[in-house]
């Protein structure tokens, strides 16, 4: 602080500027969460996805499985 006297009007700037941040803060955090959010929506996509493409591969290993049984 330096030289400067504490004064209400003081006070006042930094309270302002403690305010201003904070309002920042809170944009900032809206943001991340956004981001959170759409990134957690995009893992439950994939991981339906993947239980998909296992339950069609265990499908299709089934099909040649049979059909080598078949074979002479």
């Amino acid at each position: 602080m330096g030289d400067r006297p504490v004064t209400l009007d003081f006070l006042a700037e930094q309270q302002a500027t403690i305010l201003t941040e904070l309002r920042t803060m809170r944009d900032d955090l809206l943001v991340v969460s956004a981001i959170l959010m759409r990134l957690d929506g995009t893992v439950s996509g994939l991981v339906q996805e993947v239980r998909a493409m296992h339950s069609q591969h265990a499908r299709l290993s089934n099909r040649v499985r049979a059909l080598e049984e078949k074979a002479p």
